[in-house]
């Protein structure tokens, strides 16, 4: 960040008073610029047994495959976000269960939720941020080519509870 967003003038960093961590402060209108991890949210759409798996056409990772996942938007619940990326990335309505996984990734400044959901039909398509997508039994999965470290996670847990007969909430540092 160099400039303020309230009042247009440089931006300098350091620990404001009666803070204890850096800051974007501006020195002209006294605006502090707080910046948080950012949420990232979605699914594991299943359907008889079968995971569906978007194949992504953007970067980062162009090509890999991952859950249908994204950006949480201002004004939106945790939920709604994970409709709204089903539906864009895979053109999938669900039915969202449970809170599945919660990964902190510090390094890149963002916290993975993703929910355990049910495929409602089976009208789906690629949306404009995927070039395939494609449901899979758990040995056909690509492992070698799943784009993020969150969503081979939370597959690998996934499968294991499944084949213990019960799922529970995971949570997990990714480093």
């Amino acid at each position: 960040m160099k400039f303020c967003s309230n009042c247009g003038d440089p931006v300098v960093r350091r620990i404001p008073p009666g803070d204890n961590l850096p800051r974007y402060v501006c020195d002209a209108c006294s605006t502090i610029h707080y910046q948080n991890p950012r949420m990232v949210v979605g699914c594991i759409p299943e359907w008889e047994g079968r995971i569906l798996l978007c194949r992504r056409a953007i970067e980062p990772r162009h090509g890999y495959w991952t859950l249908p996942a994204g950006f949480m938007e201002n004004e939106e619940t945790l939920a709604q976000a994970a409709l709204r990326e089903t539906l864009e990335e895979a053109n999938a309505r669900v039915e969202l269960h449970d809170v599945y996984s919660v990964l902190s990734v510090p390094h890149v400044s963002q916290v993975h939720v993703f929910y355990r959901a049910r495929l409602l039909d089976l009208d789906f398509r690629p949306g404009a941020e995927s070039l395939e997508v494609r449901l899979f039994e758990e040995a056909e999965v690509p492992w070698d080519q799943l784009a993020f470290r969150t969503v081979t996670t939370t597959l690998r847990r996934y499968y294991a509870d499944r084949r213990n007969g019960g799922f529970r909430l995971h949570t997990e540092d990714i480093r």
